[in-house]
């Protein structure tokens, strides 16, 4: 029987598997974490709903027509579409904002490729997520929840608003994911290679699960930071997702959600996203080079 092929440095395969590495990675990963996204935006919304996570468990369960898991589908398919376009547009722009700057300065200003190549896949990423994050935020932030489904959620806002009302949260969105993405990679990156350097021997001397473990270290350790970064965004995109008047732009609604709520309330949650995006961030890197080592690719930094 003939070897399959191994798949060539990035090639159209190449971009391929790691935009299905992409989908792998993030879809079953924010799906999974559904209950506690579900009450941290609650509590983002109003601080005084809950006293505590627990708390807010328990009043879910008891409540008839509620869920923990409500916006479990929106989550899946809206991350998954952003995994693809994330993981699989940074490949494309590391690779290529390296060939345009030549491979000297790529290395001597890797950080800056990385945080380059992050923003742009980002950028497009999220024109995929957003209608998916608007409906998700809706749905979850009202109560009763605001959609029984995705697509009775997409139903009811495109009625009321038109596909624009699925974009509301575009501004806040990026403000919130394109930092995130940027501390995600470029911290990963350099983490890890921090990490194998500390070890002292190359990437090639370890085995893939000792390679994978390491993308899990340095992928939580970036979360932290990816957490702290984009916080006030993410706390802005719940209010905005669930507060906006139809009439109110952009600005406007954020001016007077900031007024009500204070520099305090945009760090509201934080403690729990922290554990949150560290254990997401953590596992999403694992998967991910994970399913790339399962194709025969090399796993991501410290190369």
């Amino acid at each position: 029987m003939d070897e399959k092929k191994p798949i060539a440095l990035f090639s159209k395969e190449y971009y391929a598997a790691c935009t299905i590495g992409g989908i792998v990675a993030c879809g079953p990963t924010h799906s999974a974490l559904t209950p506690l996204d579900l009450v941290k935006c609650r509590r983002q919304v109003n601080s005084s709903l809950y006293a505590s996570n627990v708390q807010g468990w328990k009043t879910i369960m008891k409540t008839s027509g509620d869920s923990i898991f409500m916006g479990f589908g929106a989550t899946f398919i809206g991350y998954a579409l952003q995994g693809a376009g994330k993981y699989g547009f940074y490949e494309y722009f590391k690779k290529t904002y390296g060939d345009m700057v030549g491979p000297e300065k790529a290395e001597k200003y890797k950080t800056g490729i990385f945080l380059s190549a992050a923003a742009s896949a980002e950028f497009l990423a999220d024109l995929a997520l957003c209608p998916f994050e608007t409906i998700k935020v809706k749905t979850q932030t009202t109560i009763p929840p605001y959609a029984t489904s995705v697509v009775d959620g997409w139903r009811k806002i495109t009625a009321k608003e038109g596909i624009a009302g699925l974009y509301k949260g575009i501004g806040p969105l990026w403000a919130r994911q394109i930092p995130y993405t940027m501390v995600k990679f470029a911290s990963f990156e350099k983490t890890v290679e921090k990490i194998y350097a500390y070890l002292g021997k190359p990437v090639s001397s370890y085995t893939p699960l000792q390679q994978t473990g390491v993308s899990f270290l340095g992928g939580y350790i970036a979360g932290i930071f990816c957490a702290i970064v984009s916080h006030p965004a993410d706390v802005m995109v719940s209010k905005i997702n669930s507060d906006k008047k139809a009439t109110e732009s952009l600005g406007a609604a954020l001016k007077r959600i900031y007024g009500d709520i204070g520099f305090r309330g945009v760090w509201n949650g934080l403690p729990v996203r922290i554990v949150m995006v560290g254990t997401l961030t953590g596992f999403q890197w694992l998967i991910y080079d994970s399913f790339k080592v399962y194709v025969g690719l090399p796993t991501t930094g410290g190369h």
